[in-house]
């Protein structure tokens, strides 16, 4: 049995037996590898949310660096943000303010 052109400009067939839309004698396969490479990337980023295991591109032994660095730089954020408002608070008590 024939196929029925889908899209002929992309090389789209559909095969009415079987009921897919396939290609008709163009590989896709360069397409699939960069999609699960994407794939791989995508997984890696939602992975990093988390804080826990290894990622994609890392040295082995770096598993938790994520969360690591985390809590330093709200360290630091909290650091900074706790001495503005100390400063506030001394500038109103020298100033009569308070």
């Amino acid at each position: 049995m024939g196929y029925v052109l889908v899209l002929p400009e992309f090389g789209l067939v559909a095969d009415p037996v079987a009921g897919i839309v396939t290609t008709a004698g163009v590989s896709y396969q360069p397409v699939i590898d960069k999609v699960a490479e994407l794939e791989l990337i995508a997984d890696d980023l939602v992975g990093m949310l988390s804080g826990e295991g290894n990622l994609l591109n890392s040295f082995p032994g770096r598993e938790k660096t994520l969360s690591k660095a985390g809590m330093v730089t709200a360290l630091w954020y909290g650091l900074a943000v706790g001495l503005f408002i100390a400063f506030i608070f001394a500038l109103l008590i020298v100033f009569g303010g308070i």
